[in-house]
């Protein structure tokens, strides 16, 4: 069983940066594919970014490219993202989520194996 643990969230301003940080139990966190989805108030839960097993891939919904980037440690077990340029549209529960069959996140909830509780960000306008 992997445990999740997202931090890092919380409120700022449009145009403001957060970084968000996701910490795993697992011992063999290198063989877990990594990401982030977040899900706004009355929305569905969407894909954010991915990070493959080595960090050699990464993925990004069209609506963050550019402002955010996902990076991984695998000597300390933890992912992040890194948020820039935030708009009031990427208010959301942000969630870290795991894959240890796939070697990269499949953009749909449905197919993730683990997820963390979730950290709330707010942006404000």
């Amino acid at each position: 069983q992997v445990q999740l643990v997202e931090s890092g969230g919380g409120l700022v301003q449009a145009g403001d940066s957060l970084r968000l940080s996701c910490a795993a139990s697992e011992r063999t966190f290198s063989y877990l594919a990594m990401g982030w989805f977040r899900q706004a108030p009355g929305k569905e839960r969407e894909f954010v970014a991915g990070i493959s097993r080595s960090g050699g891939r990464t993925d990004y919904a069209d609506s963050v490219k550019g402002r955010f980037t996902i990076s991984r440690d695998n000597a300390k077990n933890t992912m992040s993202l890194q948020m820039n340029s935030l708009k009031p549209e990427d208010t959301a529960v942000y969630y870290c989520a795991a894959d240890p069959i796939r070697s990269y996140i499949v953009a749909v909830p449905s197919e993730i194996n683990y997820w963390g509780t979730g950290t709330l960000v707010t942006v404000s306008t």
